[in-house]
């Protein structure tokens, strides 16, 4: 029983540290996304139309 103790001390806490932190930094990556995608769109444009920007939040 000992070494499966060891082994959560060892293994598990990395485990949900890393977990945690992928679910804090996911909103973050969801808004670099979106400006990524309309990236295009204001280089070509100057400003983007906000129908463009509702059409590219539509599709996700």
């Amino acid at each position: 029983m000992d070494m499966w103790f060891a082994m959560i001390k060892d293994v598990g806490f990395p485990a949900v540290v890393t977990f945690y932190l992928l679910y804090r930094i996911e909103g973050k990556l969801d808004e670099l996304i979106q400006s990524v995608r309309t990236l295009p769109l204001v280089q070509t444009a100057g400003q983007p139309e906000e129908s463009d920007l509702q059409k590219m939040k539509i599709q996700g």
